[in-house]
């Protein structure tokens, strides 16, 4: 039942994201968004990699699951949080201005296809999975996380970035 939600929530947050991109001017990608230092078009790429994040961690959470030693990876994670929050911020301020808008939302829709091609054929022992995190890297991280919570992570990170948007008919444009 839960990957129905999840699924859901997926392509309600795919839908909204092209939504987005078609209803912005190049005007509206330029401007800064709220609470961040990034244009909405850097923010939407950013949006994209949240996704992309949850594809790489899917196999980690698996085999670090089935292992049982991940406390020691996430520990030597969150040590390395100050690189990886400046790799983010500048990786998300290039990409979103490699790649149109067009673009991301191309690449948005290959990642959710294998999502939720990768989701459908996970059992429940597969969803239960759990390995520890490095909470210092994201504010929805856990310090354990399930497969499923994985999963859902993508489109918490995906809502809490949304409100941030200013583009025309976004919240707080």
């Amino acid at each position: 039942m839960e990957q129905v939600k999840i699924s859901d929530e997926m392509r309600r947050a795919q839908a909204e994201f092209h939504q987005l991109v078609h209803a912005s001017s190049a005007h509206d990608l330029r401007r800064p968004s709220n609470g961040t230092r990034w244009t909405n078009r850097q923010l939407l790429f950013h949006m994209v990699l949240g996704y992309a994040v949850v594809r790489t961690l899917l196999p980690l959470v698996r085999t670090l699951g089935r292992l049982g030693h991940s406390r020691g990876f996430a520990a030597t994670l969150n040590a390395g949080r100050q690189p990886f929050h400046l790799i983010n911020y500048l990786g998300s301020c290039v990409g979103g201005q490699i790649l149109s808008p067009r673009a991301m939302t191309a690449v948005l829709d290959w990642i959710m296809r294998g999502l939720q091609r990768t989701l459908a054929a996970e059992t429940e022992r597969s969803l239960a999975l759990t390995m520890h995190v490095p909470t210092a890297w994201d504010p929805y991280f856990k310090p354990t996380m399930s497969v499923l919570d994985v999963y859902h992570f993508g489109t918490q990170h995906f809502d809490h970035h949304r409100r941030q948007l200013t583009l025309e008919g976004s919240d707080d444009a």
